[in-house]
């Protein structure tokens, strides 16, 4: 297959990176980003505009005209679009992480050229399908089938909360192979389908009503299709590593998503509490104001050590299937941090920022379900605890500061905040107890990246500040772990429960 005829690959990155900032930021202002924003889907000529940027050729090889794959270059153009627009940050992500990136690492060359051609001529665009409305995150009990009958497999399924449901060109389908008896094989298999053949055509029964996210469609879809055998993805060793290896790999790279809109929200409300007048002063000048601003600021550190951190170690050269701590950590804390962000700038915008046309307001919805999909943050907090404390009983020890002193995720950040976590984990946690030691080990590992990130030469003042917040936030999540009361929900609430017949 020759190279598609509009090569990008050739153009340096810094200009390829601000053409596409530029050409963002002018058709959002053009068009009205507000507007855009409150209604569902972008008109097709919006789509076509952007996609002439060719923003995705960042997750094509070089072989078929995209720009190599390489992780930095994918988190500049997801950390541009966020800037601008979650939304349309998202929509790449997917097409990113969920797809293109998958396709470049397993798929098999028969199918490559022609499909990687369409993303970078056409504006094609690509997603994942894993859940299921019965099972949620557990994709290990998915119910949908694949049948090899001759040099076709027949899958058959029901999947939902696909983003881009009913707007990807290429979908990749996950199921579970079906033997002569009936039973589903405990490995995943995963395929491509091409919407555009009438045979892979998958059918939308149903678009949801999301609250946020306007601009991504999402809906129930029915599978009944049949693809030919080379649109298997070709696993190194097992399809549930493979999956674990994808999911991982997204998840690593959940902070390019997060880099542009924590940095729009950070000066955003800065510039709000500079030119807000409260009395003789400015909103800026204020005790609390301070605090606010300098959360927000940590966020943007933080998520910044992510990036490079992703870098060097997410590219799909990488097995990452057995990097769940950092993946989690990364996913889990960065989503945290954007949702709360967004809460920040709207607080400090007063009735102003309550408004969806404000990019605060729309932000707290937009924001929100990335806690949600790809594991809610309270299961990977989870995740992350069970897997420390499974290792601290592999390397015979119990006590937190110790391990993460052996830990090549912590050992740098444990030397600040050792004496914070002297403590031994000697007994069972439950389970809300595992999710704040969850959220402190994610901080930990992350402050490491931060530091990494610091010897590099990012700036002092906000590495120094960043720690220094940071150890406010794990003392009070170490006085959550502490005073936690096994407090049970009733299961009746309606017994003596009237106010009113106590007045």
């Amino acid at each position: 297959m020759n190279a598609p005829a509009c090569d990008v690959s050739g153009i340096p990155y810094s200009e390829f990176l601000n053409h596409f900032k530029t050409s963002i930021s002018q058709l959002f202002t053009k068009q009205c980003i507000n507007q855009l924003s409150l209604s569902r889907g972008l008109p097709p000529h919006i789509w076509k505009e952007i996609m002439n940027l060719k923003p995705l050729s960042v997750a094509i090889p070089k072989e078929f005209g995209g720009r190599g794959v390489k992780v930095k270059e994918c988190l500049g153009i997801l950390s541009a679009a966020s800037y601008e627009s979650l939304p349309l940050s998202l929509t790449f992500g997917i097409n990113i992480a969920l797809f293109l990136e998958p396709l470049a690492k397993y798929g098999n060359q028969i199918m490559k050229g022609d499909i990687f051609r369409h993303f970078i001529e056409y504006g094609a665009m690509g997603g994942l399908m894993i859940t299921e409305p019965d099972y949620g995150s557990d994709a290990l009990n998915m119910k949908t089938q694949n049948e090899l009958q001759g040099e076709y497999y027949h899958i058959k399924g029901t999947k939902h909360w696909q983003g881009l449901t009913g707007m990807a060109d290429y979908w990749l389908v996950t199921s579970r192979n079906i033997n002569q008896e009936g039973a589903l094989a405990r490995d995943v298999d995963f395929f491509i389908a091409n919407t555009h053949q009438c045979d892979q055509n998958i059918e939308v029964v149903e678009y949801y009503d999301n609250p946020g996210l306007y601009m991504i469609p999402y809906g129930l879809n029915k599978i009944d299709i049949k693809v030919p055998s080379q649109n298997k993805l070709i696993p190194e060793s097992t399809g549930l590593k493979m999956m674990l290896d994808i999911l991982h790999r997204s998840r690593l790279q959940f902070p390019g998503m997060g880099m542009g809109f924590l940095k729009r929200m950070m000066e955003e409300a800065t510039k709000h509490c500079k030119e807000r007048t409260v009395g003789t002063g400015n909103l800026f000048s204020l005790d609390q104001v301070q605090y606010q601003l300098s959360k927000m600021q940590s966020f943007f550190t933080l998520c910044s050590a992510m990036c490079a951190k992703s870098c060097k170690i997410s590219g799909i050269d990488h097995d990452v299937s057995g990097s769940g701590i950092h993946a989690n950590s990364m996913k889990a804390l960065v989503t945290d941090m954007m949702q709360e962000a967004a809460q920040l700038y709207v607080q400090l915008s007063g009735a102003k920022g309550y408004r969806m046309s404000h990019i605060g307001g729309r932000g707290i919805m937009d924001s929100r379900p990335f806690q949600i999909f790809e594991g809610s943050n309270e299961m990977l907090y989870t995740q992350i605890a069970e897997g420390v404390i499974k290792d601290m009983k592999k390397k015979k020890t119990e006590h937190l500061a110790q391990y993460l002193s052996i830990n090549e995720l912590t050992k740098n950040a444990a030397e600040i905040y050792g004496k914070n976590l002297d403590f031994t984990i000697n007994s069972p946690l439950s389970q809300r107890k595992m999710i704040d030691l969850g959220k402190i080990i994610a901080r930990v590992i992350t402050v490491n990246d931060v530091l990494e990130l610091n010897n590099s030469g990012f700036s002092q003042e906000l590495t120094d500040n960043c720690i220094q917040m940071v150890r406010q936030e794990i003392m009070n999540l170490l006085a959550s772990i502490q005073n936690h009361e096994n407090i049970s929900a009733l299961e009746e609430t309606n017994h003596k429960s009237d106010w009113m017949a106590f007045s």
